[in-house]
């Protein structure tokens, strides 16, 4: 093998043209991670292997010059896994996130993803990862749909018409096709991001032949058949979109990215029922975050271990989507079924999807390959 090193750069374009933005084949490459989760045939961060990664947030009153003030969203993020089966890679997505950025014209979040060889950790590739942490975003709400929306969905909410309302609404696509019916909720009508919304919709997805910016939530969620919230919240209820059950529709798929407060926990424990992309995750930050969890982390997963807690549900009540996927536990068991998807977000999606992105790039050609070394100065 030699010591000679070189790696990979990956620019947006470079990853536009590798096929990040492939939602079918992105949707596929989530459903095989899930079941290798499933086996355990990963590793994620952490004492349990199942952390969500490490944040740096700043204080609310800083003591030093220079340094950041604690504000809404603003952190660095590093996210490191590992993935067997098929991929055989390590990986760290790294990012720094700021809502004041938007004002700039950049991103809220600025995400770069490294891969590395699982025996030596040298570097195989370094990419930009926005598009990369969209798609991947996106596609377990698709994953999710796939087993768990009726098959007969025509009409989809989407609260918070940002990146990851498109990518979702993408995967919905991809594993829904009968939708045609769409419905937007943003923070204001006619917003800036709504209108990207909706220009982005009618020139991908020319599928959605009605499209509905709606003035408040309940108009949005009733009668929608696909329900998915993606807006960006403060860590408190208080900032949570209100949710009232009677609003939802018998038979509703609601995927959460994001956070909603559903007002009435009974509707939660009588009405619906419960489903989480890796329990795993949830016993972890369950672990990290003392009760209650949901107002700190804003993940519906989170609700779930707080009404465990309370002893209002148990484990049993809780179902992972690779026991559905693998035919182990049921999905859905009726039309009538009120579903709550919890999607947390993990590292081995960003490695999942960046590996595979990374192998097509190198069979195109495609990307920059940099040295590191010809022979390491000390060894």
């Amino acid at each position: 093998m030699g010591s000679k090193v070189d790696f990979l750069y990956l620019s947006e374009p470079d990853m536009i043209k590798a096929g990040v933005k492939d939602m079918a084949s992105c949707v596929e490459t989530m459903e095989d991670m899930l079941v290798l989760l499933q086996k355990g045939d990963y590793v994620m961060g952490g004492e349990n292997h199942n952390s969500h990664g490490c944040m740096i947030l700043f204080p609310d009153n800083p003591k030093f010059p220079g340094m950041p003030k604690n504000e809404t969203d603003r952190r660095f993020m590093a996210m490191p896994a590992y993935l067997g089966g098929k991929y055989q890679m390590a990986g760290v997505k790294w990012y720094g996130s700021n809502v004041e950025n938007k004002k700039k014209g950049l991103p809220r979040s600025i995400l770069m993803m490294v891969l590395n060889d699982k025996d030596t950790g040298a570097p195989l590739a370094f990419m930009s990862a926005n598009l990369l942490s969209a798609y991947r975003t996106g596609g377990i709400p698709g994953v999710g749909a796939k087993y768990l929306a009726r098959k007969d969905s025509e009409t989809v909410a989407i609260v918070g018409p940002g990146v990851m309302g498109k990518t979702s609404l993408a995967a919905f696509a991809v594993t829904c096709p009968k939708l045609h019916h769409l419905k937007i909720k943003g923070h204001t009508k006619g917003s800036k991001s709504t209108a990207s919304f909706i220009d982005f919709v009618k020139k991908e997805y020319p599928q959605f032949d009605i499209i509905e910016e709606c003035e408040t939530l309940e108009e949005a969620v009733r009668d929608a058949d696909i329900i998915s919230f993606t807006t960006t919240v403060k860590t408190e209820l208080a900032s949570f979109p209100v949710i009232k059950g009677e609003w939802i529709r018998k038979g509703a798929f609601i995927s959460m990215p994001s956070a909603a407060n559903f007002i009435d926990d009974n509707f939660l424990v009588n009405d619906c029922r419960f489903f989480v992309d890796n329990r795993k995750l949830y016993e972890a930050w369950e672990e990290e975050y003392p009760y209650p969890t949901y107002p700190i982390m804003g993940i519906i997963g989170c609700k779930f271990t707080d009404l465990i807690h309370e002893k209002r549900i148990t484990w049993d009540d809780i179902t992972d989507l690779a026991d559905v996927i693998t035919g182990k536990k049921p999905g859905r068991k009726s039309d009538d079924d009120i579903i709550i998807y919890s999607v947390g977000g993990m590292p081995v999606e960003d490695v999942a999807w960046g590996c595979s992105v990374y192998r097509k790039a190198k069979e195109l050609g495609i990307g920059v390959t940099l040295p590191l070394w010809d022979a390491p100065e000390m060894a």
